[in-house]
């Protein structure tokens, strides 16, 4: 029997102190704060028969993975499709000067593929196979799938059939968030959404996302 679940976990606060957008940038690990809310993170499932770990290749996917690994003795498995989506305006500051920029503005002129970055079908479309693999790749129990805010909530909007496109200051998936789904009549479908490190997320900044 294939795995009865999969929960897509989003990565714990990263140590930014530029506030740029991240997005696949090398030496974006996880802050003290993240490290604590990953760590939260694995009480959500405490008790689950989790018999798989999967995570973006990316440093602070991987650091967010280990609590669950040491919890659940597993070893990370590291899948390239659950990564950050490829973004233009990397390294950047996020804010009013930046769209404001002429220079900036051909980047700007379709939000629904986005132009800036990977499309959202292609994103939603990874995930989607990853799940399926990581669901078949095992007996039995669950998985757990350390990813990124958008790339999880492609998978949401796309099971949902909710259009790709979309204001990302209305996405449900904080730090650290599960995002669980479980396989019915032949398709994914949302099962539950919990936020288990919410009282550090107060006190968390979350400027880098994609």
């Amino acid at each position: 029997m294939p795995a009865d679940l999969v929960h897509l976990v989003r990565h714990g606060e990263v140590h930014n102190p530029g506030h740029v957008l991240y997005g696949r940038l090398e030496g974006f690990g996880l802050s003290d704060l993240g490290h604590r809310m990953a760590a939260a993170a694995v009480t959500g499932l405490a008790g689950h028969p989790v018999t798989a770990l999967y995570a973006s290749p990316l440093q602070r996917a991987q650091e967010s993975a280990a609590p669950w690994a040491e919890a659940f003795g597993l070893d990370i498995r590291t899948d390239e499709r659950l990564i950050e989506p490829t973004n233009r305006f990397e390294g950047k500051r996020m804010n009013g000067r930046t769209i404001a920029d002429p220079r900036n503005w051909h980047l700007l002129r379709n939000p629904r593929v986005p132009s800036w970055g990977e499309p959202f079908v292609d994103i939603a479309a990874r995930m989607l196979a990853a799940m399926h693999e990581a669901r078949e790749a095992v007996d039995a129990g669950e998985v757990v799938m350390v990813s990124h805010q958008l790339p999880i909530w492609m998978v949401h909007r796309a099971l949902a059939g909710e259009p790709l496109h979309h204001d990302p200051r209305r996405r449900r998936c904080s730090l650290s968030s599960l995002t669980s789904f479980a396989w019915v009549d032949g398709r994914f479908a949302e099962s539950g959404y919990q936020e288990p490190s919410a009282d550090l997320v107060t006190e968390s900044t979350d400027l880098g996302a994609v």
